[in-house]
């Protein structure tokens, strides 16, 4: 599902060219079309510039010097290793390498900074590896990067319910799904518990020291199809009103400069209806690469609750490998 994603979103992209588009042996060798017989899944038909090109094998002698990356876990490991230690540029969404001490685990709008442990990972590597985080980190720890800066964060809790899309294709089986809510996604909560720290933690010494913020997560998969709700507590470390909250919200645009092309005209969206975000009607906004934030409220427990909304697969997944490549680009980075 992320790689047609991808496919979608890098038609008649303005800064990168589709070259080569590479997958198992199983289809290796076949046009994209009949590798996708019967399994595209978007709304949108197959771009026409892809459907007609042979796919090739995930080896590092493709005619690129940038590649994208939404192999699963099972086999990106290894196979992103192969890539960077040839002397690609690799902006992956797959998760094996999210965690490594010298690779960027990168949302453009929050650490940007953070690139600068390419220059570390190339001492191993003649090219190097950018992660993007777990579709739920990225949409959440944009939300709150604002409020950390303004405020400081102590605790955050978060409650998710995640669409169907992220669970890949086939997926989540019909009769699991269907009148039903599954209180479990494996891994999921880890993943939110500690890229949430390497993404809010700042780089010291050729190293990221994690953000010293306590995190509990708990994830289920509802029958949506696109779109991942969260409601999220904080703590602050700083007392603050509603309005104040609004405002941090509101203001947050770091990127604006750079004119990226993938990059939202504004990261987030404050809803002031009680019952908004809602993923049928607020998922694409920005073209699905935006968060968008609602039910904006004091909690009793911590300090405030609010609720997070975000595309899945868009900005969860191949559009924020994208626009990692982006700002790559305009970092000076890709040359």
């Amino acid at each position: 599902m992320v790689g047609q994603r991808f496919v979608q979103l890098l038609e008649g992209h303005p800064w990168f060219e589709v070259t080569a588009l590479a997958a198992s042996e199983n289809s290796a060798g076949k046009t994209y079309a009949e590798a996708m017989a019967g399994r595209w899944k978007l709304s949108s038909d197959i771009p026409a510039y892809a459907a007609g090109m042979t796919v090739e094998k995930c080896t590092p002698d493709l005619d690129c010097t940038l590649a994208f990356s939404a192999l699963d876990a099972a086999v990106a490991g290894d196979i992103e290793d192969a890539f960077a230690h040839t002397g690609y540029a690799v902006s992956s969404n797959s998760r094996n390498h999210r965690m490594d001490a010298d690779v960027p685990l990168v949302i453009p709008e929050v650490n940007a900074d953070h690139l600068r442990l390419i220059d570390v990972q190339k001492k191993r590597r003649s090219g190097f590896i950018v992660t993007n985080p777990n579709c739920s980190t990225i949409h959440m720890v944009l939300a709150l990067k604002p409020l950390h800066d303004a405020f400081g964060i102590r605790q955050i809790t978060v409650t998710t319910m995640q669409a169907l899309s992220g669970a890949g294709y086939p997926g989540v089986a019909s009769l699991d799904i269907l009148d039903n809510v599954i209180p479990y996604i494996g891994g999921e909560e880890e993943k939110i518990e500690t890229e949430t720290l390497k993404l809010l933690g700042w780089l010291s010494d050729q190293t990221i020291q994690p953000a010293q913020i306590q995190v509990s997560a708990s994830c289920n998969r509802v029958n949506v199809n696109d779109g991942h709700l969260e409601s999220v507590s904080v703590k602050l470390a700083k007392k603050t009103s509603a309005d104040e909250l609004k405002q941090a919200f509101s203001t947050f645009n770091p990127l604006k400069s750079l004119k990226l092309p993938s990059s939202p005209t504004m990261p987030i969206i404050v809803r002031d209806e009680p019952d908004r975000p809602q993923p049928k009607l607020d998922r694409n906004i920005e073209k699905g690469m935006a968060s968008t934030i609602g039910r904006i409220r004091p909690c009793n427990v911590l300090d405030w609750k609010f609720t997070v909304l975000g595309h899945n697969t868009i900005r969860g997944a191949a559009g924020a490998a994208i626009l990692n490549a982006e700002l790559l680009a305009a970092k000076g980075y890709l040359k």
